[in-house]
């Protein structure tokens, strides 16, 4: 997972996470996205749609929406880290 390279959200691989891995990563977007007021406590593992998409209720976004929000927080966290030692 990278933010340069972000996951489409009819990626096949998708399509293998269960609600429980889903979960995890709605809890872990909670943590990792606290300090920039990402909280979306009513968020949960939701259906999946038409296409196939892994969704998360809060809205209905893909999985991959999420998946690409922690990828860019772990970035920007990982620079921010980089550039405090530095100075």
């Amino acid at each position: 997972m990278s933010a340069h390279h972000p996951i489409h959200p009819a990626d096949p691989a998708l399509l293998h996470l269960t609600s429980r891995q889903v979960a995890e990563l709605i809890v872990e977007l909670r943590t990792e996205g606290r300090e920039f007021g990402l909280l979306w406590p009513s968020a949960t593992p939701g259906d999946t749609n038409l296409h196939g998409r892994r969704l998360i209720d809060v809205g209905n976004i893909p999985a991959s929406t999420l998946i690409n929000l922690l990828a860019l927080i772990r970035e920007y966290k990982r620079n921010r880290d980089v550039h405090r030692r530095a100075e």
